[in-house]
């Protein structure tokens, strides 16, 4: 099946894209604030016990992260005055407020990011996922005062009919389709893509790959100097993908610390959301791929 959701288009043959200020890179931090339901299979440090009912082990594991691991990665955050782009579950407004308002006076932009991370809408039909989707954004608007502008699915799943339903609902990007170093148009009118990574990601890199702080510290470093270094000509997204239930860990968040403070420290950045990069994206954008 040929994917009709977006062209074909080589980074070489585009019209430069510029940022701010002249920066090379815009920087995001996309911030996995999510909830997870009791006694429904979900994200695993220990495939062993998770199948379970209930699954202490992993349920806890995930818990963590709106309990403990959420304030130490703000606090990272703060000191580099770095405002996260925060992919939210719906549920996370009734049952963690204070991280809402803590996040609210902050200028976090907020995303919406399904109900759960236990409910996933592939497979809805149109009519099943129009409702879903209208509840989660609504209930987001709510709770945040702003409606949400984009969209990142639970594990980034989508259904063929996804990117209308949004437009219909207001939002103008996803983040599903982790394609680009630079923003590109869908050809679903009015939505965007905007990157992200599923590579730069703790959660893939802790407990998938098993690497430890210092590799992550490197590894930020080696995708940060080569989009700075490919940036010379036309502006490069770089975003950062966490998880507080897994960089929010004591013996970790050091290393995040670690990494703001190298990016923050070049010139020619632009520490912004994903919010800035699309809205900025298609106010200049002379020729879109």
């Amino acid at each position: 099946m040929d994917n009709e959701l977006y062209d074909y288009s080589p980074i070489t043959e585009r019209e430069p894209v510029r940022w701010p200020n002249g920066a090379r890179v815009a920087f995001y931090v996309g911030l996995n604030i999510e909830h997870f339901t009791l006694g429904v299979p979900s994200t695993s440090l220990n495939e062993g016990t998770a199948g379970l009912v209930p699954d202490a082990l992993n349920h806890g594991w995930r818990d963590y992260g709106p309990r403990v691991g959420i304030w130490r990665v703000m606090e990272a955050l703060d000191r580099y005055r770095v405002r996260a782009s925060v992919l939210l579950n719906s549920d996370v407004t009734t049952h963690y407020p204070q991280i809402i308002e803590a996040g609210r006076a902050r200028g976090w932009a907020w995303l919406a990011h399904g109900r759960t991370n236990s409910v996933l809408q592939a497979g809805m039909t149109p009519q099943e996922e129009r409702e879903y989707l209208t509840d989660v954004v609504t209930t987001i608007e709510k709770a945040t005062g702003r409606r949400p502008r984009g969209w990142m699915g639970p594990a980034l799943t989508e259904t063929f009919h996804t990117p209308r339903l949004l437009a219909e609902l207001g939002l103008d990007y996803v983040l599903d389709w982790t394609a680009d170093d630079q923003p590109f148009l869908l050809n679903e009118p009015g939505m965007l893509s905007v990157p992200y990574s599923v590579e730069l990601n703790d959660l893939a890199l802790f407990t998938l790959h098993g690497m430890t702080g210092p590799d992550f510290l490197q590894l930020v470093k080696d995708q940060f100097d080569q989009l700075y270094a490919d940036a010379a000509d036309s502006g490069r997204v770089m975003a950062l993908a966490l998880h507080p239930f897994v960089i929010g860990q004591a013996f970790r968040t050091r290393y995040l610390a670690q990494a703001l403070a190298y990016i923050c420290g070049h010139r020619g950045v632009w520490l912004t959301t994903s919010d800035e990069i699309a809205e900025h994206y298609r106010r200049t954008a002379q020729k879109r791929p």
